[in-house]
This record gives C-alpha cells, sequence and structure tokens, in this order.
C-alpha cells in the first residue's frame, strides 16, 4: 500500500545548481575544487548506527551494488549498468525536506534548491545552466531537482559515458554540497521565480489538498510544512536565513550520492572520493516530526467544494503507527495483506465497470502517514450526484468481504498477476534500465528498503504464495485495515450533498446495514479467441539494411515489420496501425471517430472488459485502441512468454469488438465531469478554445457541445470504423527480444489468418485541408482558476513537414527561442518560472503547422511579459542569435539523436509505419546533418519568415473578474 497516502507531491525544478561543474574545462575557478586531493573510501568506518538496513536485515542485499562510506559520513551507492548503454544517471540525497523547516524558514528548503542554480565558490552566478546545455544536458529533462517533505533529491542525466562528464557531473554536486555561495543579490533575483511557481502550482488541487491535510490531521506539522512554503517568509527571507538552513542540513551524515550508469565502479569510487572526501564531517539533524496526528480522531465530517473538483467520498479511521523493519518476515505479511487487499479492489473495479455502475471508482487500502500514525480508507468517486449509491455500494462490498472472506479463484488471479511480474523482473534482469537501480538505491536511502535481486524476489514469493489460502489472506486483511467504525468522512466536490454532513453519516448508517452475502467462486476462465483460421502466406519478405527491419507482407495485406534486438531482454514492443483515424472526421460529422479511445471499455464480442481483467490475468497482454491523425493504433510491451498470446488479442480487437453499453456509460461519465471544468485554470481554458480560434471553428478542431459528446454511442462508432476495423490496411511492428519464426508463426496464425484486407491507408487528400485563421492580433479568454494567474499564448503558421531542413530548424529555433526567454523571463525579469516554445509542422495537414510561444505570469505583469517576449523576438528577427546559444539548445537535441536507439522505444517509433511511411527511416538518418548544418543565419531567417511581428494569433488568458 502507498506510504504516504495523503502527502504532497514534490517540488520539481530544474537544477541549475549542477551546471556548476561543467565550467571545469572552461574557468580557471573550477580548478580549485578540481584539484582537490584523492582519499580512498574508509572501508573500516567506525559508527553508532549501521550505515545501511542491510546490515541489520535478513532480507539479503543485490550484490551487484557496490555500498560505501567515507570517512566523513558522506554514504553512496553505485552501480555499473549498460541500459541503456554509454549512459549514467546521478543523484544526490539530501536526508531532509520542508518538515525541516522552522516557523520563519517555511519555503526556504525549496529556495535553497533554487539557490544552487545561483552560484558556488567554483561557479559564477549564470553559467550554470548554459555550461549544462553545452555539454547535451538539456534543462529539465536531464537537470532537474526535486524537494519534499523528507528530502531534497538532485538529478543529472549524463547522455554520454566518458571520464570526464562524470568528473565534471560530481564536481557540480560537490558545489551543491557545500559550496554555494548564496548572495543577497542572487536570492533578490531568484525571488521573482519561487513566487511565479508558488503562483503556477496553486489552484483548487492544492487548496482541496490543504484542506484534507486540516481535517484529517489538524495541527499536524507536516500540513504546515508544505514545500511551496508561505508567502510571507517568500517574500522577505533573505540570504543569511537561508544559509543557515544550508549549513545546518546539508551535511556529509545526511547525504546519499548515487551513481548508475556505464562506468567501472572503481572509476567512480575513486571520483567520489576525490571530490567529496574534504567536505567538512558534520552530523545530520534529528529526524523532525511530521505529527502529532491524533489516532483516535473519528465521528467527524467535512464538506469541501469546488467548482473544479469531480465528486468524491473518502471514509477513513486512523490507528497507531506501527514500526515494521525491512525483513523477510514482514515482506511475507505485506505479500499477503497485499493480496487480500487486491482482491477487495478487483471487486470495486468489476462494480465500476459493470452496468449501471455505480460510482466511476473506488479504491480501498490501508498506509502510512509518515512515521505518525496508519490510516485505512475507502475512496468513491462518483459521478455528480451520485455519492450515495456510490457508497452503499463500495462500503456493501468491503462489509462482504471482511465479513466472507475471498475464493480460490479470487486468490489465484492475484497470485498470477504478481507472479507475472516478479518472472518478468528475472527474465529481464541483465538488461534493467539505469532508473530502475536508481530506484532501488534512493528506496534504501529514503525507506530503508533493502534492494535484493529479482531472483530472490521470486523465489520468496513462491515460498509464500505455495501455501497461501484464502482464509490467509482474508485474515491479514482483517488484522492490517483499521476498522471503519465511526469513521472521519470527507465529501468533495461541486455541489454540497443534498443534507450536508447528516445526510453522509445517515448513508453510511445505511451502507452498514444492508444485507451481504459471500462470493461465488466462478472458477477459473480461458480466452475465448484462439482459433482464426488458417495461417496466413507470407507474399513478401526483405530487409531494410541500414536498421536491420525485417519487412514482411502476407497474403491478406496485412504488414509485418521485425526489429530482433536485445537491448531489452525478454522485453518486446509493438505498434499495430489500422487505416482510419482523425481524417475520417469531418465538418458535418466532426465526432465521428471520438468515441474510438473508448472502445475498448466495451470488451469483446465474448469477453466484458472485466472479464478480460480475469481471463488475462498473469498474462503481460494489453487491450486498447486510439485514434490518431491518420490511422487506430495501438501499442504497448508484451513479453517473449505471452507474445503469442497478444497476437490473438489484437486480432480479436480488430474481428470482433465488444461494443458494450457500459461502455458508453463509462464514457459519459468522464464526459460531464470534463465538461465541468473547462474554465477551471488558465491551461483549461486555453486548451478548450485555442482548437476553434486557429481553425476559424472548424468543427473538427473545435469542442463540441456537451450534448454532441452525449449523444454518442457503438453503434454509431460500428457504422463508422466498423469496416476499417475487419479490412483497412493493417500494418504491426514488432522490437525486441524475440525468435524471428516464432514472432512470424504468431502473427500469422492471428492478424495474418484474418479475412483479406485492403492493400494500402487511404490518403484522404480531401480531408488533409486545415486552415489558419487569417484573424490576427489579441483574443481574450477568461479562466474561473486563482485570482493572479494569467496564461499568455502566441501562435504562428508555418507550413507542413515536407522541407525536412525547415522542419528542424524551426524545432531549433524554437528551443533556441526557450532559452531566450527563460534568461529573459525567468533569470533577468523574475516573471516567470517556466517559458515555453514549440514547432510543430504537420505530416498529415497540407502546408499546416505552428509555431507557440507560452507563459504562465502574475495577471499584473501581463503588459511587462508580453514586452519582454516582443525584445526576445525582435532580437532573434533583427540579428543572428549567437553560435554559442545555438550550440546550447542544438547539443542535447543531437544527444537524443545519439541515444534513441537505446532503448525499445526508439526502434518501435521507426519500425511503426515503415513500410507503409518508408520515407521516416530517410529523414531519420538524414535528422543529424541537417541539425548541424543549421547556421545562425538560417535560425534568423526562419525567425524573419515564420515569426513576424503582428502575424501571431495571441490569446491572453485572465481571471473572469479581470476581463475588462
Amino acid at each position: 500500500m502507498p506510504l504516504r497516502p495523503v502527502a504532497s507531491p514534490p517540488i520539481i525544478t530544474g537544477l541549475r545548481a549542477l551546471a556548476a561543474g561543467f565550467l571545469l574545462a572552461l574557468c580557471p575557478l573550477a580548478l580549485t575544487a578540481q584539484d582537490r586531493p584523492v582519499v580512498e573510501a574508509s572501508t573500516e568506518i567506525s559508527r553508532a548506527a549501521p550505515a545501511w538496513a542491510f546490515d541489520v536485515s535478513d532480507v539479503p542485499v543485490d550484490q551487484g551494488y557496490t555500498f560505501g562510506q567515507l570517512d566523513n559520513g558522506l554514504r553512496y551507492i553505485i552501480r555499473r549498468n549498460a541500459t541503456p548503454e554509454g549512459t549514467a544517471l546521478v543523484r544526490m540525497r539530501i536526508g531532509s525536506g520542508s518538515l525541516e523547516e522552522r516557523d520563519d524558514e517555511r519555503g526556504l528548503a525549496h529556495f535553497l534548491e533554487h539557490m544552487a542554480f545561483n552560484g558556488s565558490t567554483g561557479i559564477p552566478e549564470g553559467e550554470m545552466i548554459k555550461l549544462l546545455e553545452r555539454e547535451g544536458l538539456a534543462f529539465g529533462a536531464d537537470t532537474n531537482a526535486s524537494t519534499g517533505f523528507e528530502s531534497i533529491t538532485y538529478m543529472l542525466n549524463l547522455p554520454r559515458n566518458d571520464e570526464a562528464l562524470l568528473d565534471t557531473a560530481l564536481m557540480l554536486m560537490r558545489e551543491t554540497a557545500s559550496e554555494l555561495t548564496i548572495a543577497q543579490g542572487a536570492v533578490e533575483r531568484e525571488r521573482g521565480v519561487i513566487l511565479a511557481e508558488r503562483r503556477d502550482r496553486a489552484g483548487f488541487q492544492q487548496r482541496n489538498f490543504e484542506d484534507n491535510v486540516a481535517f484529517l490531521a489538524p495541527g499536524a506539522r507536516y500540513g504546515e510544512r508544505l514545500p511551496i512554503g508561505t508567502l510571507d517568509v517568500l517574500e522577505s527571507a533573505g540570504a543569511e536565513q537561508i544559509r543557515g538552513l544550508y549549513a545546518r542540513t546539508y551535511t556529509p551524515a545526511n547525504a546519499v550520492l548515487v551513481v548508475v550508469g556505464d562506468y567501472p565502479v572503481e572509476v567512480v569510487e575513486a571520483a567520489i572520493a576525490q571530490h567529496f572526501a574534504d567536505w567538512a564531517p558534520a552530523p545530520a539533524p534529528p529526524q523532525p516530526a511530521a505529527g502529532p496526528i491524533d489516532v483516535t480522531r473519528k465521528g467527524l465530517t467535512d464538506i469541501y467544494l469546488d467548482p473544479a473538483l469531480a465528486e468524491e467520498v473518502t471514509i477513513s479511521r486512523l490507528s497507531a503507527w506501527r514500526d515494521q523493519p525491512d525483513t523477510i518476515a514482514n515482506r511475507d505479511a505485506a505479500l499477503v495483506e497485499r493480496i487480500g487487499y487486491g482482491i477487495i479492489n478487483r471487486r470495486l473495479a468489476r462494480l465500476a465497470r459493470g452496468a449501471d455502475a455505480p460510482f466511476r471508482g473506488a479504491s480501498f487500502g490501508t498506509g502510512d502517514l509518515f512515521e505518525d500514525a496508519r490510516i485505512t480508507s475507502l475512496t468513491v468517486r462518483a459521478a455528480d450526484g451520485e455519492w450515495k449509491p456510490g457508497m452503499l455500494a463500495a462500503m456493501r462490498e468491503i462489509n462482504a468481504a471482511l465479513a466472507y472472506g475471498f475464493t480460490r479463484a479470487e486468490v489465484d488471479e492475484q497470485l498470477a498477476n504478481l507472479r507475472t511480474a516478479y518472472e518478468n523482473a528475472v527474465e529481464g534482469a541483465e538488461t534493467r534500465s539505469h532508473a530502475v537501480f536508481v530506484g532501488g538505491a534512493l528506496a534504501l536511502a529514503s525507506d530503508e528498503r533493502v534492494p535484493a535481486t529479482p531472483q530472490w524476489q521470486l523465489a520468496q514469493f513462491e515460498r509464500v504464495a505455495a501455501t497461501l489460502t484464502p482464509g490467509a489472506a482474508w485474515d491479514a486483511v482483517k488484522a492490517d485495515a483499521v476498522p471503519l467504525e465511526d469513521p472521519l468522512i470527507r465529501f468533495e466536490g461541486r455541489t454540497a450533498p443534498v443534507g450536508g454532513e447528516a445526510a453522509l453519516r445517515a448513508a453510511l448508517a445505511e451502507a452498514m446495514a444492508l444485507p451481504i452475502a459471500p462470493p461465488a467462486d466462478n472458477g477459473p476462465q480461458t480466452f475465448a479467441y484462439d482459433d482464426f483460421g488458417a495461417p496466413g502466406a507470407i507474399i513478401s519478405d526483405m530487409r531494410e539494411p541500414r536498421l536491420g527491419l525485417r519487412l514482411i507482407r502476407f497474403a491478406n495485406g496485412v504488414r509485418l515489420t521485425l526489429k530482433p534486438t536485445t537491448i531489452r531482454e525478454d522485453r518486446i514492443a509493438f505498434t499495430l496501425a489500422v487505416d482510419g483515424g482523425d481524417l475520417m472526421n469531418s465538418a458535418e460529422a466532426p465526432l465521428r471517430v471520438a468515441l474510438t479511445d473508448s472502445l475498448a471499455l466495451g470488451g469483446l464480442g465474448r469477453h466484458s472488459q472485466d472479464e478480460l481483467s480475469s481471463v488475462l490475468a498473469g498474462r503481460s497482454v494489453g487491450f486498447s485502441l486510439s485514434s490518431a491523425a491518420d490511422a487506430f493504433t495501438t501499442s504497448g510491451n508484451t513479453t517473449t512468454r505471452d507474445l503469442a498470446l497478444q497476437m490473438q488479442v489484437l486480432a480479436a480487437l480488430l474481428s470482433d469488438p465488444g461494443y458494450r453499453p457500459e461502455g458508453e456509460e463509462r464514457f459519459r461519465k468522464g464526459i460531464e465531469n470534463y465538461f465541468a471544468t473547462l474554465d477551471a485554470t488558465p491551461a483549461r481554458a486555453l486548451g478548450t478554445a485555442l482548437g476553434g480560434i486557429l481553425s476559424d471553428n472548424d468543427p473538427r478542431f473545435t469542442l463540441q457541445p456537451k450534448e454532441a459528446f452525449l449523444a454518442l454511442d457503438y453503434a454509431g462508432l460500428r457504422e463508422a470504423i466498423g469496416d476499417r476495423l475487419t479490412g483497412g490496411a493493417a500494418e504491426l511492428a514488432l522490437a525486441g527480444d524475440f525468435d524471428e519464426d516464432e514472432a512470424i508463426a504468431a502473427v500469422a496464425a492471428t492478424l495474418g489468418a484474418l479475412p483479406v484486407r485492403e492493400p494500402e491507408f487511404n490518403p484522404r487528400e480531401a480531408a488533409r485541408n486545415r486552415r489558419f485563421t487569417a484573424t490576427r492580433g489579441q483574443r481574450v479568454l477568461t479562466h474561473q482558476g486563482e485570482a493572479d494567474q494569467a496564461l499568455l499564448r502566441w501562435v504562428w503558421p508555418t507550413t507542413d513537414d515536407r522541407d525536412q531542413a525547415e522542419t528542424l530548424r524551426l524545432a531549433l529555433l524554437a528551443r533556441v527561442v526557450r532559452i531566450a526567454l527563460t534568461e529573459k523571463l525567468r533569470e533577468e525579469l523574475g516573471q516567470a518560472y517556466s517559458p515555453s516554445a514549440s514547432a510543430s509542422n504537420s505530416r498529415h495537414y497540407r502546408d499546416f503547422g505552428t509555431f507557440s510561444l507560452g507563459v504562465s505570469v502574475d495577471v499584473a505583469q501581463v503588459e511587462a511579459a508580453r514586452a519582454a517576449v516582443e525584445d526576445v523576438l525582435s532580437e532573434l528577427r533583427a540579428a543572428p542569435p549567437s553560435a554559442d546559444l545555438i550550440e546550447r539548445a542544438r547539443r542535447p537535441l543531437l544527444e537524443n539523436y545519439d541515444n534513441a536507439l537505446k532503448d525499445l522505444g526508439g526502434w518501435i517509433s521507426l519500425a511503426a509505419r515503415a513500410q507503409s511511411d518508408p520515407a521516416r527511416l530517410d529523414r531519420w538518418f538524414a535528422a543529424p546533418d541537417l541539425i548541424r548544418a543549421a547556421t545562425p543565419e538560417d535560425l534568423q531567417a526562419a525567425a524573419a519568415r515564420w515569426l513576424a511581428e503582428g502575424a501571431a494569433v495571441e490569446v491572453m488568458v485572465v481571471p473572469a473578474a479581470n476581463a475588462d
């Protein structure tokens, strides 16, 4: 169960401080740090407490990790790994977050994280981001940081594995650890950025969270230490305050360094010692309490209303926290509890998927509130006004489960799903990604959970599963869950329940009195689609020499593209495209294919969606369909063992979709909620209106009325796309760890065995017209969100992507503009947290493309922000950008290309449509040279041509009260 079910998400910001170390090769100021003497890590460290949780646990630690501790107390974790090859991840975790703050420091842990970007002993202020970009690390994507209640984590993703880059990365971590200057001038310059981030994050979700905490744990420290902080502190805090928090919390004993990647362990270990051994030792601060939390709190009710909130009722009880260290016995107990809770949540999911569903979703579980309390909660998400039948149905299901227990079939279904997860982990153990190992390392540091091997975990699972009975799972849940007697009830939504608090508590009493019955044991089910006729014959089979793609065509017209690779062992990515897509919409029928994305909710002809969850339990298969611009698509990942079944599912999806009414019902409930929040935030208001603005209200690209969506049904969808599913051109791509002959046989027996299909995807040329509005200038929209939030968006028309060189120049120009806007609006003026810029040249609509800029600002700074944006654009039109600026934009883009084919995602994106659209392969090979060839003069010319003054549609989204 989740460890912190009500904890606020951490604040993520760009890790500017980490850029500091990249000055090593460019600035002599860094030489003093670079010349630190190498000090060997101590192997015999005297300490009062164990350094790692596995020192006192019987869970065997994965020996592939290297653990160490320097004499000053700094702990480190290293793992050599080559997935993706030639790359690495570096993390530094400081074991104090916002809970550590004093009353006059609320928000300063996060402020301090920002100050890591703003100058250190070895790196001048203002140079850090630039240096990172020159090394190929994109700001935000490859460099980041997060501040939470209990920790701050600095993150750096290295696109190459040369030792100089590792040395630089560790240098910047070292600068962050103790060398930040935190000058008063830098604090003042960063203050506006902090306040902008706080403004952008404010809204109905944040207020709802705060009310929830105040109801659940009034007076608890964690409710008064949200990482974003308080305005009074953020507006007045000075450098001295921030330096005080820095000195108190950034100590070797309070830090863990993690390096996972394609480096020899001894190289990493020596580099860590060289950079960090001279960090002056200091103790970690005492762990602050997150409470107090009154675990006897009960019988209270809270109603919280906001026009943007969907209806939800949560029923909870608190109890004392249990100290459960990571041991084999505790893992065994947690596994049995997990199965029990899984069965209950599976029953709730069945209700949500059925006809006349009483709720949109529900969940039941028990977790920790830090180390201060445990909480058991039932949460019911209902359509507006339907909270009571939802509560009654969910509580009855919970009561029945706790009164009568579980069936053998239910236990077996949960075991099958878990067994598959463990087996998949074993099969893919040798090609686990860096992120998996980093996650294990940080879990050890933060939660004292020992990283064990997949093989050991599977063995432990099988040991428990061998003797697990339904009664044992039932007993485990009853012992773990806090009884929901006289509970806390919290309602959130748009409209108060009729009868208020009394009605909520009366409904609970009614639910507790409902009759219950033991569950029926329906036994196991089998997938009903295993025979699609005679396997298809291959009529064409050839190789694409540059990428090693195998291009096959079956007699029925189905195309198959294969790319065998072992970069991820036992993993296979797939994507299937079928002729159709949004191009089938028209001005007269703009929602013709809108229900496609909800087709899977209707299941298959012989299985409902809920039945498929049981039938396919323990199998790594996916079941979905969506509408892309020119095709209906489904994609996902499977394994070598389940490839044949996945192909059966795909063939069944095309040949026998279920079109069950419960799918329509779930779609309509989602539509009701969607339309209730159209202007809840600036971004929602913009997204609602922008398509219509840019297209002169062309119905295909304009949000249609709610009534039009509610009128959609599967009968109309079947009429629109039924012949596409059964007879439209189809192209399947597989990339991963498979035997080619076995893969071909699996496809031949399924998709290849279906009736003859059209040989080519329909071009639908008449539908490829999309006009950009001729009405330029400013439009004003309003939102119902925070009174100080404004959003500005500029959109220029460009062109389609037929000219690849121009397409890539525009993509590069967008990166240049984003960097320039960040330096102007964020660094210089402190007005915006994260300006955006993007270029989109359509591959589907002729002569259509857009170039967009966006910035969120305080409503009082709208005019100043508009002027600043125009200044940036005027400079780009008037003169070529500097070679350095272009290189900072270009280098991360090239690194992305260099690393794209080091995982399955890159391969499947190339293999998809490789036969029906072979030009995409040529474009892939041409792209790097075209990116390198772009000159400053080229980008100036592109800016002058496409971003002309007065040529954009400018949309300003302001609070409704400020519309005038």
